[in-house]
């Protein structure tokens, strides 16, 4: 069996699998939480909506639309939290709707979460607080919650200003955040320094935690495949995202292809492998490939983390698929704080970034490299 042909399926096949059983279980507007405009929810349909432009299924379409439709009112009105960046991802299903339908509803919607942009609080140097309930803490997770948004705003509605505000917010979690030793990034920095995680010198929390860390990754592609031709930042983007694939393939499991939820600590006894973080990183991998930004041989590590997942999925008695050993949601924290948090199956977070990491494998541009 090839390395693409895993349990009898192909990237692809595992994708609509992992898709349709969630679609069977939930109503667009009852994926949990329900009936809420949540990055949950938006990152499973984001990686529907690779999907559906993967194999032009069109029920994933009208899913994706339902969903959004059950929020958004006919003059562009929905109910969001307007005070953190997660309330930002699931505006990245609004752009593809607007162009499909033609309707204007979805674009007064993308410029009510633009908008956001200019009242979100921040730090002394203009990096947006996660939430403003966590005064003066920038978190990864809020690159790609917040960030990759801009970038598609941009591209779509030529707001180029938006790019370089992405692009500095990336810069000062680099600059706050980049652990030396590891070439990795932690899950969160303090510029009060008055959280109980936050380091007195440096202000960041204590570990590198494998879901920051794959929003991290992820964003970064995003920003790629997004920045327009010739941008003058794009060399330096490239170089980051270079940097980080290596750090991350050095911390890989040997045996399993995963990664551990503390990914530099696999070594202790009560770290275990986590699924979401792993597809993110597979997804983040392959598309660095895809993009002439890593060696091809990088895709080794992408192949061997697919099968690692591949070989997690449990299939139920009705067919369905479950992906197991999915980090619920989870603050910045010590050690502790991580090893003990719940695992789930089939939880958003986790299905949604394996559909990704599926949809990225599938990429012909990779069948070149192999």
């Amino acid at each position: 069996m090839s390395s693409m042909q895993q349990g009898g399926r192909s990237p692809l096949e595992w994708a609509t699998a992992a898709c349709d059983t969630l679609m069977k279980q939930y109503a667009p507007g009852e994926l949990p939480p329900a009936r809420r405009w949540h990055y949950h929810q938006g990152v499973f349909l984001c990686g529907m909506e690779q999907l559906q432009e993967a194999g032009e299924e069109l029920r994933y379409d009208r899913y994706i639309q339902e969903y959004v439709d059950g929020l958004v009112d006919d003059y562009g009105n929905f109910y969001f939290a307007r005070d953190e960046l997660d309330a930002i991802q699931a505006g990245l299903l609004l752009f593809r709707l607007e162009k499909r339908t033609g309707l204007r509803k979805y674009r007064i919607a993308a410029d009510k979460l633009r908008a956001l942009y200019a009242t979100l609080n921040r730090t002394s140097e203009g990096g947006f607080w996660h939430k403003d309930k966590y005064p003066g803490q920038m978190w990864l997770d809020g690159l790609y919650m917040g960030g990759v948004f801009a970038l598609k705003y941009a591209a779509a509605y030529g707001e180029d200003s938006l790019i370089g505000m992405a692009i500095h917010q990336e810069r000062l979690m680099r600059k706050a955040m980049r652990d030396e030793r590891t070439g990795l990034l932690f899950h969160a920095w303090d510029e009060t320094r008055r959280m109980s995680w936050a380091d007195a010198r440096t202000g960041c929390s204590p570990e590198l935690w494998g879901r920051a860390l794959g929003w991290y990754g992820l964003a970064l592609a995003e920003f790629l495949d997004l920045l327009p031709c010739g941008h003058p930042d794009r060399t330096e983007l490239e170089g980051v995202q270079k940097a980080f694939i290596h750090a991350l393939i050095r911390y890989q499991d040997e045996k399993s292809g995963l990664w551990y939820q503390v990914v530099d600590k696999g070594h202790l006894l009560d770290n275990w492998l986590e699924t979401s973080c792993s597809s993110l990183f597979v997804y983040a991998i392959a598309k660095a490939v895809q993009q002439n930004v890593v060696e091809r041989d990088c895709l080794h590590a992408a192949l061997k983390g697919y099968e690692g997942l591949v070989g997690k999925l449990i299939v139920d008695d009705q067919g369905g698929v479950v992906l197991p050993d999915i980090c619920i949601g989870t603050s910045a924290g010590d050690y502790e704080n991580y090893v003990t948090r719940p695992t789930s199956r089939n939880d958003l977070h986790g299905v949604g970034a394996f559909v990704m990491a599926c949809t990225a494998l599938n990429d012909p541009r990779l069948a070149e490299k192999r």
